[in-house]
């Protein structure tokens, strides 16, 4: 199933401000969702203050759809995932955002990830008509998310086994040098290090040569290669040692 067909809906029920739902609207952009449903905006649609909130998701904006009521909003989904932090006293399946997400993956049908009023949350009657409850991990003393960060946990989720996402880290990356190139530039360093008497006494020039290598060639230095490499800049800022002649 590619990533199109699989794409969660966003509903929003009763949000209170246009800030809110375009900063809802981002977060979905970020991570690949376009399809957002508003149910009884409570400053109606559309909203002149989403717009600059969305920072450029206008699309989402454009495309959202406004509906009466939460039942109509989700008529056509499968799967309905009521995000609250509190069970309301209606017994369902409970679900973190990555087991939505896997199932949302893997299962038939469209499904749709409910998100209720920014001060109160989704009411009793909400979580009723989901057929699961998904809520996060969070601190019990502390259990004050925001609508955007809310959509955004779960719209990330999603995201990781999505299609046609970046990493923009590893899009970013060069290239790892060759051997070749490594190897040249450790005999270039060997040899500016050699007239400073780095390398001495020749007993220990050979174990020497190999911890520089080692060191340069792997992440997460221990303290003895911080030690190394630091009599290596000494080395370096020393006066170059007269030769025999």
């Amino acid at each position: 199933m590619s990533a199109a067909n699989n794409q969660p809906v966003i509903v929003l029920v009763r949000p209170q401000l246009g800030e809110n739902i375009g900063k809802a609207a981002r977060a979905m952009r970020n991570f690949g969702l376009t399809e957002m449903r508003l149910v009884a905006p409570r400053d109606g649609w559309p909203n002149p203050a989403a717009g600059p909130a969305a920072s450029g998701a206008d699309d989402v904006l454009e495309g959202a759809r406004v509906f009466d009521s939460l039942g109509e909003a989700v008529s056509d989904c499968a799967h309905v995932y009521a995000t609250t932090v509190r069970k309301r006293g209606v017994t369902k399946p409970v679900v973190t955002p990555e087991e939505a997400a896997h199932a949302i993956h893997a299962d038939s049908g469209r499904s749709a990830l409910v998100f209720g009023p920014e001060r109160s949350g989704l009411e009793t009657d909400d979580v009723a008509l989901a057929r699961t409850i998904l809520t996060v991990p969070i601190d019990p003393e502390f259990g004050s998310l925001n609508l955007a960060q809310a959509v955004i946990l779960c719209a990330y989720e999603w995201s990781k086994n999505a299609e046609g996402l970046v990493q923009p880290t590893h899009e970013d990356a060069l290239p790892p040098a060759s051997q070749e190139e490594f190897d040249g530039m450790f005999e270039q360093l060997a040899a500016m290090l050699e007239p400073r008497g780095y390398f001495l006494p020749p007993s220990r020039a050979d174990a020497t040569r190999r911890t520089l290598r080692t060191m340069l060639t792997k992440p997460g230095w221990n303290h003895l290669e911080v030690r190394t490499m630091r009599g290596v800049l000494s080395s370096l800022s020393k006066d170059k040692r007269p030769t025999d002649g």
